[in-house]
């Protein structure tokens, strides 16, 4: 059963993080096309411009689940880098456990007010000519914190498993 949890979560981080990698094409392309009306025709769109905005937020927290699956996460390995196998599953463990989850799940819980609050008026730019969808913006709050809480669960459940592993293999010998 872990091992379909494991399986389900990081297929979801995995298609969700291909997905969100094709927005940094469009955000480029976006960003060329304002520059070249700004400084070729003198022309500006605040709307635009807060795409850019939104495509670079989108990138950075539909894409984090992505990134901590594929360990490609920020982290001080002074120490871990040299570590077993074990030992780095023990700190995964340990981080997930007492860092990653108390974090996402406060923050989580934190958002949904913050969030609810623009839906409920359905808030748009404070900028002339800009994205009504500062609400869906918001909402990507919680849903970064339950991707990166469904992606720790299943890099715990992953990490006990090279413990356990690790352990029968000590016993078997």
């Amino acid at each position: 059963m872990f091992n379909k949890l494991v399986s389900l979560a990081e297929a979801v981080s995995h298609y969700t993080g291909r997905c969100v990698a094709w927005f940094t094409l469009v955000m480029m392309l976006l960003t060329c096309l304002i520059v070249l009306l700004r400084y070729g025709f003198g022309l500006g769109s605040t709307a635009l411009q807060e795409s850019v905005l939104y495509l670079h937020a989108m990138v950075f927290m539909l894409g984090a689940a992505y990134t901590f699956k594929d360990d490609e996460h920020v982290r001080v390995d002074v120490f871990y880098r040299d570590f077993s196998v074990t030992k780095k599953a023990w700190v995964n463990i340990i981080g997930g456990l007492f860092f990653l989850l108390p974090v996402t799940l406060y923050t989580a819980y934190l958002s949904l007010d913050y969030v609810s609050a623009s839906w409920r008026v359905m808030e748009t730019s404070a900028e002339p000519g800009g994205l009504p969808f500062v609400y869906l913006l918001k909402t990507l709050i919680p849903i970064m914190m339950v991707s990166l809480i469904l992606q720790g669960t299943a890099d715990i459940l992953k990490n006990i498993g090279v413990v356990t592993a690790a352990r029968n293999t000590k016993g078997q010998n």
